[in-house]
């Protein structure tokens, strides 16, 4: 597959998260923004793995290059984050309000591991076979 495709399907997550964190107050398009966000994420995930074969490729952590290694392991903590944002997310909307600043933070934090992962999306080189 393309890189521009794939870079371009990034940058729309990244754009769709922002809408998400500004309709925030909006709980119904919160959750179908970010949802939606990071169920495309998960399957640009799946389409790179299919067409490149990633998974496999960075598992040679020793011969990769350091950006790959450290886009990789970025992208890893991102996917591990939205499952804690699913958690703590579910727990909101069935009412405990305990979990709001955790919820919070979490977004925030996974939101700039999103970022990261774009940013560094354009220096991870994957190596040849």
């Amino acid at each position: 597959m393309e890189t521009w495709l794939l870079q371009t399907q990034s940058l729309c997550i990244v754009l769709l998260m922002i809408a998400g964190i500004y309709s925030r107050y909006n709980r119904v398009l919160h959750v179908r923004i970010m949802s939606l966000a990071m169920i495309w994420d998960i399957i640009l995930i799946l389409q790179i793995e299919l067409s490149r074969s990633a998974i496999l490729k960075a598992s040679r952590a020793v011969t990769n290059a350091m950006a790959l290694n450290v886009h990789v392991t970025i992208a890893v903590t991102t996917v591990v984050f939205y499952g804690f944002m699913v958690y703590t997310g579910r727990k909101l909307l069935a009412g405990d309000r305990e979990i709001r600043r955790k919820h919070r933070i979490l977004g925030y934090s996974t939101f700039t591991l999103r970022l990261l992962t774009f940013a560094t999306s354009f220096w991870a080189v994957v190596p040849k076979e």
